[in-house]
């Protein structure tokens, strides 16, 4: 292993990300199977301290489809049975589904490990990390690779490897729970039936939600595509955010007359749908759907979300739906934590989501799980088809904006927090006549612009991890959008190290 090697680097947040495979020039490769291996033996040391128990450990394991996952997955498994840890080695899984198995009273399972990057490119790769209490946190990953950095000694003789079928058991979760879920007048047994559902797993892991789920409640699934595993995701990037997946989806369904299209990530903890129609509901309409579903089980609740969600959606879960809504930081970790901390404290919050996808319900243990958001729809559509409606009928009040954009400005000055931050404090006292910062704003800034031909919102701030500053602009007016970012461009002109080429 290189002495050099900053374990650090490999921290993303709550979890870990690496170059796991030479492809992309000029990234190089950090995640091999020695790291991976010492990852392991750093993991098996931090899980015995947290549970601090005598008996021995057991570890379940999956992986998406990336080409690395294999050789990083023995290495990982490896490093734990060194040390004296047992693995249930799950092979292809999903996220949702490592974490399921901690809390799984049919297994003893002390934690759950994901080989995944999500929708990075197919020479990324990474581990995220669950007990039964939830994923590990930003200081949880800081120690695991701190320890990666040193010699450890093992804790007990070296333990064993048993493949598991875990996916399987996962996919029953779903199927009683979609079959337990629906309505009076429903076919229990097989709620989907007469209706054509097609699934675009994009290649990734969540090819086991159209043959495991979907047909054994009924529905049609002929016209689903790239279900196959293929880690070099031939047909397009298994993201529900990328522009030309949700344009396969969408011409898929149309061309299949399909009732229903469902897309997931590589890993299947986002998701979105296609209505009949081929119109995509992600983004805002798929926080606003499901927000309609919670609120009618819960009348009143707290839903909270990241803090580019638009004006609209506000309206629509506040004054239209009669629920809270509550925006908070960017980061799936950040708003689930929040939603956590709400209810805590007593406000009853059923649902934590965030614009990319990511949603977590209270019922299913704040799993931010693209899988069982699905499975909470197709309950609401099998009750819908009763009444010859579809689920697009429950959002066709919610506002939409004419315009809608992201820009990203690099910052190159050294301390780029610092620098960031800076820009915000300065830039709420130097906001253009007819625009006024938003109160009870978490993140950045966010402001309404209410001049002639702009009409709309702007929010400012500081990327999580990178040396970015994105803004999301959004107006009710054709060129709305140019208007408000042709004047943000004056105001950020005088910042050296920002580069205001993107507006």
């Amino acid at each position: 292993m290189k002495a050099e090697l900053n374990y650090k680097k490999l921290q993303n947040g709550s979890d870990i990300r690496g170059v796991a495979m030479d492809g992309i020039k000029g990234e190089e490769v950090n995640l091999t199977a020695e790291v991976a291996e010492r990852i392991g033996k750093a993991f098996a040391h931090w899980l015995n301290k947290k549970k601090q128990a005598e008996a021995g450990f057991t570890v379940a394991i999956g992986m998406d489809t990336r080409l690395t996952g294999p050789k990083l997955k023995d290495a990982f498994a490896e490093g734990l049975t060194k040390m004296g840890l047992d693995v249930f080695d799950c092979g292809i899984a999903s996220t949702p589904a490592m974490f399921m198995a901690t809390v799984d009273k049919k297994y003893s399972i002390d934690a759950g490990v994901m080989l995944t990057a999500s929708h990075l490119p197919f020479n990324r790769n990474g581990l995220k990390f669950f007990i039964a209490e939830g994923g590990l946190n930003k200081n949880d990953i800081s120690n695991i690779l701190e320890l990666a950095g040193h010699d450890l000694e093992p804790l007990k003789e070296k333990g064993k490897v048993k493949a598991l079928d875990y996916i399987a058991d996962y996919a029953a979760y779903l199927v009683d729970a979609i079959r337990e879920g629906v309505g009076e007048g429903v076919n229990k047994t097989q709620p989907l039936n007469g209706l054509k559902i097609i699934l675009d797993a994009g290649n990734g892991a969540g090819g086991f939600f159209a043959h495991k789920v979907l047909k054994p409640l009924g529905a049609d699934i002929s016209g689903s595509q790239f279900l196959e595993p293929d880690g070099h995701f031939p047909n397009h990037v298994p993201n529900p955010e990328d522009a030309e997946a949700m344009a396969s989806i969408c011409k898929a369904v149309l061309r299949e007359k399909a009732d229903l299209g469902i897309i997931f990530d590589t890993d299947v903890d986002r998701s979105a749908i296609v209505d009949k129609n081929g119109n995509p509901i992600n983004r805002n309409e798929l926080i606003a759907l499901i927000s309609s579903i919670v609120l009618q089980e819960h009348p009143g609740s707290t839903i909270v979300t990241d803090s580019v969600t638009s004006d609209g959606l506000a309206w629509f879960i506040e004054t239209h739906l009669k629920g809270v809504h509550h925006r908070f930081k960017r980061g799936y970790k950040n708003v689930i934590d929040e939603a956590i901390r709400l209810n805590r404290e007593g406000t009853a919050s059923w649902l934590a989501i965030e614009t990319s996808g990511h949603a977590a319900l209270k019922e299913n243990y704040f799993l931010d799980d693209g899988a069982f958001l699905v499975a909470k729809l197709l309950i609401t559509m099998a009750d819908l088809s009763l009444e010859n409606k579809d689920l697009s009928q429950l959002i066709e009040k919610l506002p939409r904006p004419s315009e809608s954009k992201e820009f990203r400005l690099n910052i190159t000055a050294e301390d780029f927090v610092e620098y960031g931050q800076g820009i915000i404090a300065e830039l709420q006292d130097n906001l253009a006549e007819g625009w006024q910062q938003v109160p009870k704003n978490h993140e950045g800034i966010r402001v309404q612009c209410t001049n002639s031909g702009e009409d709309g919102w702007f929010l400012l701030r500081l990327s999580l991890h990178d040396p970015v500053i994105p803004i999301n602009i959004e107006s009710n007016i054709k060129g709305g959008v140019d208007m408000i970012a042709d004047k943000l461009k004056g105001i950020l002109q005088p910042y050296e190290h920002l580069d205001i080429s993107g507006l």
